[in-house]
């Protein structure tokens, strides 16, 4: 035990910071490393006042006052005065002294924005958060307290901050069993079988993590749903959990499983235009929203990969979608339809369909139904042109889904930073209305006027310690609610303040940690599917590379499906004389990639498929860039664990071997995804790996041998 103990207390000691398993998030608030900039905060905080008596508003204040006494080592504690340099919080109505500047800009923030101001009340010098409401204050009070946090001054602020997008949600793909699908980081952690009695700290956790970032709805199941959510005894878990949450400003969906009225209700059928079916989902709203008045309302997946809809009643997705639409309504509830559907029986190439089925129904959805978009016409795959849909449907708001959890960018394992692959998406050009109309101006409602907007992340949140399984699977959850808020932050940015408030705000951390996030994504694209290659993963449980897979169940569900390799050449040909799945993208996207000369090659055989000897743009050979891209994928990966290395001084021991340790599982697989697709290819291109790369050191066959029987999330 002496010894223990001896291990354990040095720690501290080596490294120079204490031990931190990650549970805090990027709400650590360790006090400034920096003496002249604590000095300096100080000065301008000597007291905390916030004004109401709501749960939100004692959540401000005791926000404020752990925020403040932990970043400056003091000990504020809340006011009832105002005094010189006083942070004061609150609404008009709950602060009627509030300066009529701060109130004059109040006037444009709707009812989540918030002001952050260096004013004078009753002759004192102070920093005034505000909102329209105390949700509204409580991001305020967030955004003040990151600004303390990343080394900002706090003397003279005037910031005025609207959120771009209306729902900012998080769809958790959790069963009630607890089982998380695509979940890399422990069980769900919402304790189904304990609730209602038993209230986890960690939910009170979770919401002020998402708050902390402005998310603001959350969608509690999986869309590959079970209908028992939506019996009694479970509404009661889900109202206490809505309970937590609302303080928060955090409103709760449900996935709504169409087959419901069978399964649950004892209906013979689920046939969207039977008038018991809609009298049944009418009075099931009623139920929910007795339990929670704020129901967000339904999130559904339909007619997609086995689950019911409409279409087994011969009924379109429009039919389907009303229906509920019709039943949360009265209720000031919304659905969101997802349009990820594709079916075995559709010959057409799989990423045509989305658009196929949802295009002609442009305009005939109710006005509370969103249509939920994937970013890419596939499968959240590493790298996708952005789906046809964005700017194809002008009459029906889309909104965005994302996925956190890194289903197909090497699950928990691997440290692959999300932003700038959300932002590529984002700031496409769908030339919808000419040049310049984004993804983004599409979903935040701006090019069509559309008073709705919503953004999804698919959560990657589970019960470890730590949240996420990898510590920088973290950066991923914060960086969508940042997005999703603010748009037109850059990756950089987001990740400049992600750092800063987990590790430290030393420069030269920051330099070489900033370095490995940004370049982590595209060295994952590169040594898993460069070029545009896509779905050449491990069939069922999607880890690991698999190409050579041909007998799954269904054709689309096959890697040979998407890269087609054969003795000519490789990739999907989906210009005009293919698939001409560029057919469904406006004339100005569609001359950007239809001609393989000027396709731009990060989508080269996503579009088309090319010849193994075709001159690439550096004059290469197709096979031998291909080549060096997933060897530089690897090579990537080495120089991060490199980089990683250096950063031992900077970072706990526990966080630090924790990173350490994956990054090296990174580059064992990252060899595995390179030596593997490499040798199937070859098999067809007939072509040597060049001598001056390392050469594989296992056979094809021992790669097509590996199984994954129980791996995460599958």
């Amino acid at each position: 035990m002496k010894k223990l103990f001896l291990i354990v207390a040095c720690i501290p000691l080596f490294t120079g910071v204490r031990a931190e398993n990650g549970y805090d998030l990027w709400m650590r608030y360790h006090r400034i490393e920096r003496a002249s900039l604590r000095t300096d905060s100080k000065r301008c905080i000597e007291g905390v006042t916030v004004h109401g008596g709501t749960a939100t508003a004692r959540i401000i204040a005791h926000e404020l006052t752990t925020g403040v006494n932990g970043l400056l080592g003091t000990a504020v504690t809340p006011a009832d005065r105002i005094g010189d340099n006083f942070i004061v919080a609150g609404t008009p109505v709950s602060m009627p002294a509030m300066p009529s500047s701060v109130k004059d800009k109040l006037q444009h923030t709707g009812g989540e924005g918030f002001v952050i101001e260096s004013s004078t009340m009753q002759g004192k010098h102070v920093t005034v958060i505000a909102g329209n409401t105390d949700v509204a204050v409580l991001y305020g009070t967030f955004h003040y307290l990151r600004l303390l946090q990343t080394a900002r001054s706090i003397r003279r602020l005037a910031i005025v901050s609207v959120p771009r997008i209306d729902i900012r949600i998080l769809n958790h793909w959790d069963n009630v069993n607890r089982h998380v699908e695509r979940g890399y980081a422990g069980q769900s952690i919402w304790d189904w079988h304990r609730l209602p009695g038993y209230i986890d700290r960690r939910y009170v956790d979770y919401a002020r993590a998402c708050a902390s970032v402005g998310i603001n709805a959350t969608v509690l199941t999986n869309v590959n749903s079970n209908a028992l959510v939506m019996t009694a005894p479970y509404l009661e878990k889900v109202a206490e959990l809505a309970n937590v949450l609302r303080p928060y400003g955090i409103r709760v969906f449900l996935t709504a499983r169409f087959s419901a009225p069978i399964e649950i209700g004892g209906l013979k059928t689920a046939d969207p235009l039977d008038t018991l079916v809609q009298q049944w989902w009418r009075t099931k709203a009623d139920e929910i929203y007795s339990h929670v008045p704020d129901f967000g309302g339904f999130l559904v997946k339909a007619n997609s990969e086995g689950q019911p809809g409409p279409q087994n009643y011969g009924r379109n997705h429009a039919e389907g979608a009303n229906m509920l639409a019709d039943a949360v309504s009265p209720h000031g509830g919304i659905v969101m339809w997802r349009a990820f559907v594709y079916s075995n029986e559709t010959p057409e190439d799989r990423v045509k369909q989305a658009y196929s089925e949802f295009k002609p129904l442009d305009g005939v959805f109710r006005k509370n139904v969103m249509l939920q978009v994937k970013n890419g016409p596939l499968d959240f795959q590493p790298r996708e042109p952005f789906s046809p849909l964005f700017g194809a449907m002008p009459k029906t708001p889309l909104a965005m889904e994302f996925q956190i959890t890194q289903e197909y960018l090497g699950q928990a394992t691997n440290l692959v930073y999300l932003a700038p692959m959300y932002k590529e998406v984002l700031d496409a050009d769908t030339h919808a209305k000419g040049n310049r109309s984004t993804v983004a101006s599409v979903i935040d409602g701006s090019l069509e006027g559309h008073e709705r907007s919503a953004m999804a992340g698919v959560s990657n949140i589970g019960s470890d310690i730590n949240w996420t399984g990898h510590l920088f699977g973290q950066a991923n959850w914060y960086a969508f609610g940042r997005l999703a808020w603010d748009h037109a932050l850059s990756p950089e940015t987001i990740a400049d303040e992600w750092l800063k408030q987990t590790f430290t705000d030393d420069a030269t951390f920051l330099t070489k940690a900033k370095h490995i996030m940004m370049a982590s994504r595209d060295a994952a694209v590169r040594y898993m599917t460069p070029m545009g290659l896509h779905h050449i993963m491990g069939t069922g449980h999607h880890y690991g590379p698999a190409p050579w897979v041909n007998d799954a169940g269904r054709a689309d569900w096959n890697p040979v499906y998407y890269h087609k390799a054969d003795a000519q050449g490789l990739g999907f040909n989906r210009s005009s004389t293919g698939s001409d799945a560029l057919a469904q993208y406006a004339p100005g996207v569609r001359a950007r990639f239809e001609i393989l000369s000027s396709c731009p090659e990060e989508y080269l055989l996503w579009f088309h498929h090319v010849p193994w000897g075709y001159t690439m743009k550096n004059g290469a050979a197709m096979w031998d860039e291909l080549c060096a891209r997933y060897y530089s994928g690897v090579d990537s990966v080495r120089s991060m664990r490199q980089q990683w290395a250096a950063l031992r001084p900077y970072v706990d021991e526990e966080r630090f071997e924790h990173v350490t340790m994956l990054l090296a599982v990174q580059e064992q697989e990252a060899v595995w995804w390179r030596d593997a697709c490499l040798l199937y290819f070859q098999t067809f291109s007939k072509m040597p790996i060049p001598v001056r790369y390392e050469q594989p050191d296992r056979t094809l066959e021992y790669y097509r041998s590996l199984k994954f029987p129980y791996a995460p999330g599958n």
